[in-house]
């Protein structure tokens, strides 16, 4: 599968390209920093540009059979116009909305709905997040779906 990965030097993204690399996928990684991943350079294929950029974002997705979006919230990107970018790509899409993320390893069960009961302040693995971004861009139960993952 052609995968494009946005955020892919961040630390979802970095595992989401991981993961892909390791099923075999070809990876497009869209960074702002081409030189964050040196260590890959003979693995993906690198796209350079602003996330924020709907010229940028829409040159990479040309040739592509999914996109991992693994952007922070905290950046500047606008949530609705992003995601309706995505939405109307024509490529397959799910929007993941994980709870607050961790740093700690993988559990690999974690809860995923169109919406979840939540209670106190619920937390998801960067590395699950990845994980279940990977499964839903190669399954079909959750394209052109949006989910909301918490351990």
């Amino acid at each position: 599968m052609k995968l494009l990965i946005l955020g892919a030097t961040g630390p979802t993204g970095r595992h989401a390209v991981d993961l892909a690399l390791r099923a075999g996928d070809s990876v497009t990684a869209f960074v702002r920093n081409p030189a964050a991943l040196d260590d890959l350079a003979d693995q993906v294929s690198l796209a350079t540009g602003d996330a924020t950029s709907h010229r940028d974002v829409s040159a990479a997705m040309a040739g592509q059979d999914a996109v991992v979006a693994a952007l922070g919230r905290g950046r500047s990107v606008v949530a609705d116009d992003f995601d309706e970018s995505i939405r109307s790509s024509g490529l397959d899409w799910t929007l993941v909305y994980p709870t607050r993320l961790t740093h700690g390893p993988a559990k690999g069960t974690y809860r995923a709905g169109d919406r979840l009961p939540m209670k106190g302040n619920p937390t998801i693995s960067r590395t699950d997040v990845a994980a279940f971004m990977h499964q839903a861009a190669h399954g079909r139960e959750w394209i052109h779906r949006t989910a909301v993952i918490s351990d």
